[in-house]
């Protein structure tokens, strides 16, 4: 459904921290589907850990924050800011590595106001390997630091 350029002209995040290959699913103010390939040459594996490589568990949570930060922008936050709030229930299942495709599914869990509920699974073909529930704020304009 949206392509790696579609995807740049929404979130602001740039390589390295782009998590996001592509949205293959994505029903506003419902759910998204995102996906991320995962190669040897990512710049987090040369020090986690250089002889047994493996995607760190915050990244997992941060690319499904970046899927819920689409299907937010498809939902009425076109032209906003997104910002996490909280993350709870953090569970990380199996260990992502080189090879790996992750398939991370997002949905809301409740919105009110400028206030976004999501819960979030990643998967590597049908294994759960991360899941949790985040919060995000949607604001006009960038947050002032201070």
């Amino acid at each position: 459904m949206m392509n790696i350029r579609e995807i740049q002209d929404i979130l602001p995040h740039r390589y390295p921290f782009l998590l996001v290959d592509r949205i293959t699913e994505l029903e506003p103010k419902v759910k998204a589907i995102g996906l991320k390939n995962v190669t040897a040459n990512e710049h987090f594996f040369q020090g986690h850990f250089p002889n047994y490589p493996i995607m760190p568990g915050v990244l997992i949570v941060e690319a499904m924050a970046q899927v819920s930060g689409i299907l937010a922008f498809h939902s009425g936050a076109e032209g906003k800011s997104v910002y996490f709030m909280s993350i709870e229930k953090a569970k990380f299942r199996k260990p992502v590595v080189p090879g790996d495709q992750l398939r991370f599914e997002v949905g809301v869990l409740k919105h009110r106001n400028n206030v976004w509920r999501f819960s979030g699974q990643a998967f590597v073909e049908d294994n759960v390997v991360a899941e949790a529930e985040f919060t995000a704020m949607v604001t006009e304009k960038e947050l002032e630091n201070g």
